[in-house]
């Protein structure tokens, strides 16, 4: 399942930061606290760990670019996790009463981006 990385409210009323430096790749393998970004303030530069262990799908926010807090800044999945347990013969996914599979938005676009299709 994807995670969605939002910037942290880093105190001192801080309403945004600027993403001086990624520490890691799209595709990178990462575990939970390892360092992730760097984020320059009007005091300080920080450097954030990441929460999630997985992998790196998406990185929303360039270098340079200044991000309020709460915005994504990163997604982190696992992409090898669904061909490691393939699913049981007999079972189904489960869909919704509309034909279509329950997915939030996050997941159909990183879907969509990847060319996987959610009702295989």
């Amino acid at each position: 399942m994807a995670q969605a990385f939002k910037l942290p409210d880093l105190g001192e009323g801080l309403t945004e930061g600027e993403v001086s430096r990624w520490l890691v790749a799209v595709g990178a393998q990462i575990a939970e606290d390892d360092p992730l970004v760097e984020i320059q303030t009007d005091k300080a530069t920080v450097e954030i760990p990441s929460p999630y262990a997985g992998t790196v799908l998406e990185i929303l926010v360039p270098e340079g670019e200044v991000a309020p807090v709460g915005a994504v800044l990163v997604v982190i999945g696992e992409t090898a996790r669904a061909n490691r347990h393939p699913a049981e013969a007999g079972t189904s996914p489960s869909h919704s009463p509309g034909g279509r599979v329950a997915a939030t938005p996050l997941v159909r676009r990183i879907a969509q981006e990847l060319g996987v299709a959610l009702a295989a």
